[in-house]
């Protein structure tokens, strides 16, 4: 399969879309077309492992480009983890993906995408570049820690992430370097971009990127739903998923999966104050705008990347989107009203992040007066966000060991002001 850079210049194969990140026309690869699963996957789904999903799904994208044994061998290092759909009430399940390493849902992309890579590099020296406005960082770190001959520069917020986050993206060291930009994730990801797109830097180092705008990224996202709808099929409703989003990477791989043939009956794309997408649905109109800092601040973005991955699904008619997607933003008090009444109705402690989905759910519920089992995906642990989540349950939570073995490390970062130029240099300097 081909894979073709979303502004129609470039199409090259998958491991060169991997290694290289972002074409050179500064589009995001899409493969020429969505793989179709048989009638057999389907009905043979409740009956699969997360793994067996996952290697059938992803061999669909990547075809010879690696062999049966090593891709297995892939998946299974990185789906050794459970991702269960939680009951919370009678029709919405919290499909957990914070049981990974770093306890977010982007262990399960940056993992799969780290291993491509080397797989893919044969141990050839090469930059990784990430911006990050929390999870990210941290997944792709522990992804690519110590990995041979890959250098990861991880660009983050100052002051725009939880302390708990920052040290999982600051305390790795080795070929782990975080970058501290006095500015917001939208400043990362314009700085992210620039890096991979200039001559000289390209000149001198092979340099790829690590967001969702890497097709490598995407293409893991998709196993999870399909593996929530392996556990909740049974109950015979339409399901509805609920995808807190910001750089719409994961929404995106949702979208992957029902074009596959996965019968999804609804998307819903819950954002924070950050609404471009609502307003996108609801006027026809995409204007970015510069982001809005939130308690759910892995959504703080203004200019989602994969917004071009999703016109090119859609054919850029906003029509199509929506028929696919209902889109809702809410308030930071609406996301802690939320946190509260699940606590106390129910017994279960959402992250912001899991919050805003519920508060989607919820939403449309009440427009459609559809009889449904929702999905909401809860995208990272609530002890990455303690300082808030305790402040708004007036009470501790836990922490987990693996998270609290990041505050006893000591923070290593490098400051910088949200300048190209200053970055770049930086950079040349390195070997």
């Amino acid at each position: 399969m081909k894979y073709i850079s979303t502004r129609k210049h470039e199409e090259t194969n998958i491991k060169t879309a991997i290694l290289k990140g972002l074409a050179d026309d500064g589009g995001l690869f899409m493969p020429e077309y969505i793989p179709q699963l048989d009638a057999g996957f389907f009905e043979n789904l409740p009956n699969l492992s997360l793994q067996e999903i996952g290697f059938q799904v992803a061999k669909e994208f990547l075809g010879e480009s690696i062999s049966d044994d090593n891709l297995k061998e892939i998946i299974n290092e990185v789906l050794n983890f459970e991702i269960p759909a939680v009951k919370i009430s009678e029709n919405i399940y919290s499909l957990e993906l914070f049981h990974g390493p770093t306890m977010a849902f982007k262990d399960v992309g940056a993992r799969f995408m780290a291993r491509m890579m080397a797989y893919f590099s044969e141990g050839k020296p090469m930059k990784v570049v990430v911006a990050t406005s929390g999870d990210t960082g941290s997944a792709v770190a522990s992804g690519f820690f110590n990995v041979v001959g890959i250098e990861v520069y991880i660009l983050y917020p100052k002051g725009k992430v939880s302390p708990l986050q920052e040290k999982q993206l600051t305390t790795w060291g080795g070929n782990i370097k975080a970058l501290e930009i006095d500015g917001t994730f939208d400043d990362c990801q314009a700085l992210a971009k620039q890096i991979l797109s200039d001559e000289e830097l390209n000149q001198k180092f092979t340099l790829t990127s690590a967001n969702s705008i890497n097709i490598a990224r995407l293409i893991p996202q998709s196993f999870y739903y399909f593996w929530a709808f392996a556990q909740l099929e049974k109950l015979g409703k339409p399901i509805v998923f609920s995808v807190p989003s910001g750089n719409f990477g994961n929404l995106t791989a949702g979208l992957f999966t029902k074009k596959m043939g996965l019968p999804i009956h609804q998307f819903i794309a819950s954002t924070n104050a950050n609404d471009v997408i609502p307003k996108f649905l609801e006027t026809g109109n995409y204007e970015s705008k510069p982001s809005k800092q939130t308690i759910s601040n892995a959504m703080d973005v203004g200019n989602p990347s994969n917004f071009e991955r999703m016109k090119s699904l859609f054919n850029d008619d906003v029509s199509e989107f929506k028929k696919e997607i209902e889109s809702y933003s809410f308030s930071d008090e609406a996301t802690k009203e939320t946190m509260i009444k699940v606590k106390n109705d129910f017994g279960y402690t959402l992250d912001p992040h899991g919050a805003v989905a519920y508060l989607g759910l919820e939403k449309y519920s009440e427009k459609s007066n559809e009889d449904f089992v929702g999905v909401l995906l809860e995208t990272a642990h609530p002890a990455k966000f303690v300082e808030v989540v305790e402040e708004v349950l007036k009470g501790k939570i836990e922490i987990p060991e693996k998270l609290e073995a990041f505050n006893r490390k000591e923070k290593q970062s490098v400051e910088f002001p949200a300048d190209f130029e200053l970055v770049k240099a930086f950079l040349m300097e390195e070997k």
